[in-house]
């Protein structure tokens, strides 16, 4: 939201109380207090009908400072995420200089005027708030508090969640609240109040209504960020690398959790508005392994339950007259099953009337149900508020799970009113983001309970700040183009520099039918992300219904079936990259900068990313196969050729259907698994070792790969005159190789290649 008129004038109607001057400080030993005056104050007649902002910095963790302004303490306060708290800074005052410090960061401030409030990691200044910068602003009847913080020449700011539009977000405008608005708006399903920095930080505004922030877009030289009401908390999170502020910020909010090993492995829908039964599945399912196309998991999307009747937990018995059966004879295929649910009720399921006599679903402020017509006839919205609720929906879940159901489809969560009243009296408009994370949480805690912890996965559309905790993570209703297969890359990226590890998308595009080209080439992006699923809206998305050219490589099914044992190869890869996600909240796919955040070319590269850490990956997005990518220093090697690519440099190439540029980064280790058909088996029986060695004798790393059983294998790898050696306690089953090179099998632990 923007106040001002330009650089000089504040906006018609628009009254502006800045702190003006620190005009008091006390401490206790964990925090300092200031006091900011928004007059200066020359003598006591000053300190009269001036209103003050009461401004307490503490720590809640090494590294990071919280800072809290107050204009009215009694006033209710916002709903703020849940937090760690692990430890507490030291405050004091030396003179006119007040000092809070936390591990390596420290907030300073002296007293008089201007109003400062300077950020400083080992000694470096990250951002200051200075001169108007801090403020209470007053519009229309409301009152809102609002933070400016410096940004430096170059400095560029990612994250606030899922946003489809360029990665950096300087210029933008962007309110945190979630909207059902596919993927070519402004509107994001997953928005989260957190960024990151260039300059070596992280910001988070610690309130989950609607925050408002102007990146550079209405002061350039700074990020501003206000909220409605009384009160403002945000935290600075101390880097300097952006792996690093990610690590402190998931520790604060909440780690992504670890999956199964099956969930990395094909996801194959129903599509939404398609007709189909058990035959219709049993043909996909058939049919996919009849052409090798890997599968682990067959998602029943909306009509597995009867039209109007969503969500009411029962299959429809028209078309499945014998669902445990059904899920029963999936499972000997090998096959896991995910269903779709959402959190709303329609009047006409069978459980509407005991949710609404119950008190289960949100209430109006006459104490009626709030019911519309939205998504459903006169659906009515689980209070999740309510631990009865809670416990109700739940015991529907169990009884699926109980059926031979394996995952949830949490779509929606997004279309939340704030007319309304909620069991715990929370406020309607700080609970308008927060919902979705009691949905997830629900949700993914019974998957949790039944399955056990590292077997629970969820594909959820809506989150906020601390959604990571309940992965998997999908990009929402994209269409059927190549504009929206790179906006959907650009939403992943930026979910990813918001604290979430596992995000997936719609192979093809949602909405509309893809060309048989454009579908080939999302395949191969989509079999290289984090999760992968084919889905769509009025089609099929089974590669031999996209085209039936089965005769050459470059079919649909050819080009799934080579992506997808490719993936599944690469199992042991990203399980290891997954448990990076769950340890220090870096995501699976990764922004150029975050591995290379000394390069100044990647700041805006929103066309590639990495896998993990040691692949990266340039989708296609045009139809004749041209690609331009940019390559850091260093021998980049290709995982699919064995070719060499020297780096430092921009790289044009063109790809058929069946290729892309997929290249493993100079000291790069990417261990691939034996079976090519599914992910979940013995990662160490057949191990591959794909090394790309740093140039220089005398490199070398140490590389843990995860089994699925979660039993943890170390291997070194090194180089020696010239020769690549690997060794490990691993005794044999294993091998090492360069990429397009003969494997070598290890004897007693250890292997050579020259």
């Amino acid at each position: 939201m923007k106040f001002t008129d330009g650089f000089w004038r504040i906006r018609d109607g628009v009254e502006a109380l800045y702190a003006r001057e620190v005009y008091d400080l006390e401490s206790t030993a964990t925090q300092l207090v200031i006091t900011g005056a928004t007059r200066v104050v020359n003598h006591r007649g000053d300190t009269l009908n001036a209103p003050t902002l009461t401004v307490t910095l503490d720590s809640p963790a090494e590294d990071v400072v919280r800072v809290r302004v107050e204009h009215h303490r009694g006033a209710r306060p916002p709903q703020r995420f849940d937090l760690d708290e692990t430890a507490k800074g030291t405050a004091e005052i030396d003179g006119d200089h007040g000092v809070l410090r936390s591990g390596t960061l420290e907030a300073r401030v002296t007293r008089g005027t201007p109003w400062n409030l300077t950020f400083a990691q080992n000694g470096k200044i990250l951002t200051r708030s200075g001169h108007r910068s801090l403020g209470l602003m007053r519009h229309e009847g409301r009152t809102y508090v609002h933070e400016q913080l410096e940004l430096g020449v170059g400095e560029t700011i990612y994250g606030l969640g899922e946003r489809f539009g360029p990665l950096v977000k300087n210029g933008q405008s962007v309110d945190i609240w979630n909207e059902d608005g596919g993927t070519s708006s402004e509107q994001a399903y997953k928005n989260v109040p957190f960024f990151v920095s260039s300059g070596g930080y992280g910001v988070l505004v610690n309130d989950a209504g609607r925050v408002s922030f102007e990146i550079g877009s209405e002061s350039v030289e700074r990020t501003q960020f206000s909220v409605p009401g009384e009160v403002l908390e945000y935290l600075v999170i101390g880097g300097p690398t952006p792996k690093d502020v990610l690590d402190r910020y998931t520790a604060l909010t909440g780690r992504p959790a670890q999956v199964p090993a099956w969930s990395y492995g094909t996801w194959l829908s129903t599509s939404f508005t398609t007709d189909y039964r058990e035959e219709t599945v049993n043909h996909f399912v058939d049919g996919m392994k009849d052409r090798g196309i890997p599968l682990s998991v067959f998602h029943f999307d909306c009509f597995w339950m009867r039209e109007f009747s969503w969500t009411d937990f029962t299959w429809d018995p028209r078309v499945f007259p014998d669902p445990v059966g059904m899920l029963s004879r999936l499972r000997e295929k090998d096959v896991r099953v995910c269903v779709w649910i959402n959190p709303y009720i329609a009047q006409r399921a069978g459980i509407f009337d005991e949710a609404d006599e119950k008190g289960y679903l949100l209430k109006k402020k006459d104490g009626t149900t709030f019911q519309w017509d939205l998504w459903q006839a006169g659906m009515g919205l689980v209070d999740f508020t309510n631990p009865d609720a809670v416990a109700w929906y739940q015991g529907h879940l169990r009884r699926l799970l109980s059926e031979g159901v394996d995952a949830f489809k949490t779509d929606f969560g997004e279309r939340v009113p704030t007319d309304v009243v909620y069991h715990n009296g929370a406020d309607p408009e700080s609970m308008h983001n927060f919902y979705t994370q009691l949905y997830n949480r629900a949700v993914f805690e019974v998957l949790e309970e039944v399955r056990g912890r590292g077997e629970a996965v969820v594909f959820a559309r809506s989150a906020t700040t601390g959604g990571q905790q309940f992965p998997v993570h999908w990009g929402g209703d994209s269409t059927a183009s190549y504009v929206s297969m790179a906006e959907t890359l650009r939403g992943g990226l930026s979910i990813g520099l918001s604290g979430f590890g596992l995000w997936s998308h719609d192979i093809g595009g949602f909405e509309g039918t893809p060309d048989v080209t454009l579908f080939k080439r999302w395949t191969a992006f989509g079999m290289l992300s984090s999760h992968s699923r084919f889905h769509g809206s009025g089609s099929y998305r089974v590669p031999w219904l996209v085209d039936d050219d089965d005769a050459t490589d470059l079919g649909a099914a050819a080009v799934a079936r080579r992506f997808g044992k490719l993936k599944a190869r690469l199992a042991p890869y990203l399980l290891r990259a997954g448990r990076e996600a769950h340890d220090r909240g870096t995501p699976v796919m990764r922004p150029m900068l975050l591995e290379f955040p000394g390069d100044p070319a990647v700041a805006y590269l929103d066309r590639q990313y990495l896998l993990g850490p040691d692949l990266l990956v340039a989708p296609v997005f045009t139809p004749d196969g041209t690609v331009d990518y940019y390559l850091p220093e260093g021998r980049w090697v290709s995982l699919l050729t064995g070719e060499g690519v020297e780096g430092g440099r921009w790289v044009q190439e063109r790809h058929e259907v069946d290729s892309l540029p997929l290249l493993v980064r100079p000291g790069g280790v990417i261990p691939l698994g034996a079976r090519d058909d599914r992910p979940d088996t013995e990662h160490l029986d057949g191990l591959t070792l794909l090394v790309n060695p740093g140039a220089d004798d005398g490199w070398e790393r140490t590389v843990d790969i995860l089994d699925p059983r979660g039993d943890l294998a170390t291997f070194t790898v090194r180089t020696e005159n010239g020769r690549v050696t690997a060794h490990s306690d691993v005794r044999d089953g294993w091998g090492l190789a360069r990429p397009g090179g003969e494997r070598v099998a290890a004897q007693d632990g250890t292997a050579v290649v020259d």
